[in-house]
């Protein structure tokens, strides 16, 4: 069984909008860390959004005011709203969960485009 699994990614035009979806199974969701991770053709991963168990939500600074991160206990799941899309946001996007310290769990990524 898949611990993560995303939807929601797609092509979309520069100014657009998607919502990321995560809904994760074997693991104690309400207590986990659950973050939104992006990797660009020849760039590092890098952390997107994360929002912990308590609702707290941080986000990078390229994202911050077009993105939102929430988090739903009971459907154990996680969402990302992401409005005015830049063609820089085009990247494999994957959903994360950590209790601390380093990620324990993946999910198999989702491809967002945006086309300029």
């Amino acid at each position: 069984q898949v611990p993560l699994v995303e939807s929601g990614g797609g092509l979309v035009q520069a100014g657009g909008s998607l919502r990321l979806s995560c809904t994760a199974s074997g693991i104690i969701f309400s207590l986990s860390t659950m973050g939104w991770y992006r990797q660009a053709p020849g760039k590092q991963r890098e952390l997107v959004a994360a929002i912990s168990s308590n609702g707290a939500s941080n986000y990078a600074d390229s994202v911050k005011g077009r993105f939102t991160i929430s988090r739903d206990n009971a459907r154990k799941s996680v969402s990302l709203q992401m409005n005015g899309l830049e063609f820089e946001d085009t990247a494999v996007y994957y959903c994360s969960a950590k209790r601390r310290g380093t990620v324990d769990f993946w999910g198999q990524g989702t491809q967002v485009t945006v086309s300029s």
